[in-house]
């Protein structure tokens, strides 16, 4: 991980090397916290943040969800974020910015209501999430033998902390096979989520997106799905099986870090033609142009950083 110089917590920017906190934090033991995942790019006008209200707005969603109290309004988040920016003096083409919140130091046991919460910004810069050449030559996916929780044993749709362990396992498996990425089905054997971004697949012209029923509701998802009526492409919500991806004519995933990545095999299934689909490549091209700038129509969703 590339350092920055500063992190913000709990309300001042303190060195990166001095952002700690105690071996003690329940949060390490219990695992309840809330975690965003935005990100700025360079654009003609200096870096800008896509979509930074939708961020933190889902991130104090998370966080009413798992009953965390975080002591700061949406705007001080939001421009703790700007400011974090700014005094990095970032040089590269993007950077990922990282808020969370979490219970601190102070209480143990399950309960956690009396533990204080802490609140944090990071950022860094980092590149593509699934390698660069998967970006253009498309990734292996292997469909995990672990399935999402059923929404009756877990909060899917909170970024949660504690819902990545299921991710870890996932991923890890699917490395440890020679894949690059895990999928992820529901309890009912449906396809959920990869580890940590949503799933697309086209058949026939037609671009299908399962429902996040047991799953983040990704903003990424949602910007493709609009990206995809402006291109005059048909949008399905609709469960998607294990058949239904390995006859797939594309596929791709999205997420804040994830972007817009092709898949060109699943579980020795060649998709497609082996390789980065037309479509996924024309809404690829669309959603870079949106996040560096060049697409006017879209601009709504840059907060500049002057």
């Amino acid at each position: 991980m590339e350092k920055a110089k500063y992190i913000w917590m709990n309300g001042k920017f303190v060195d990166w090397d001095n952002a700690q906190v105690h071996v003690l934090t329940h949060t390490i033991h219990y695992g309840n916290g809330i975690i965003e995942g935005t990100k700025a790019y360079k654009t003609d006008k200096g870096y800008a943040i896509f979509r930074l209200q939708d961020h933190t707005k889902r991130l104090f969603e998370s966080a009413k969800m798992v009953l965390i109290d975080i002591p700061f309004t949406a705007k001080e988040l939001n421009n703790a974020q700007i400011e974090l920016i700014r005094k990095n003096n970032f040089q590269g083409d993007n950077v990922y910015i990282r808020p969370f919140a979490f219970l601190g130091y102070g209480v143990m046991g399950v309960y956690h209501k009396n533990a204080p919460v802490e609140t944090a910004i990071a950022a860094w810069e980092w590149g593509a999430y699934l390698g660069e050449e998967g970006m253009q030559k498309g990734i292996k996916l292997k469909i995990s033998s672990i399935s999402r929780p059923a929404n009756t044993s877990n909060m899917g749709k909170a970024k949660a902390t504690a819902n990545y362990l299921n991710s870890q396992m996932a991923k890890y498996e699917a490395i440890d096979c020679g894949y690059d990425e895990a999928l992820l089905l529901d309890d009912q054997g449906y396809v959920a989520e990869a580890t940590g971004a949503a799933f697309f697949i086209i058949k026939d012209g037609i671009l299908i997106t399962p429902p996040n029923d047991n799953s983040l509701v990704s903003i990424t998802q949602k910007t493709v799905i609009e990206i995809a009526h402006d291109l005059g492409m048909t949008v399905k919500r609709q469960r998607i099986s294990r058949e239904d991806v390995y006859i797939a004519d594309e596929a791709f995933l999205t997420g804040t870090a994830a972007e817009v990545t092709p898949v060109r095999e699943i579980d020795a299934r060649t998709i497609g033609k082996g390789a980065r689909g037309s479509l996924t490549k024309q809404i690829q091209d669309t959603y870079f142009d949106i996040v560096f700038g060049r697409n006017k129509k879209y601009e709504h969703y840059l907060t500049y950083i002057n």
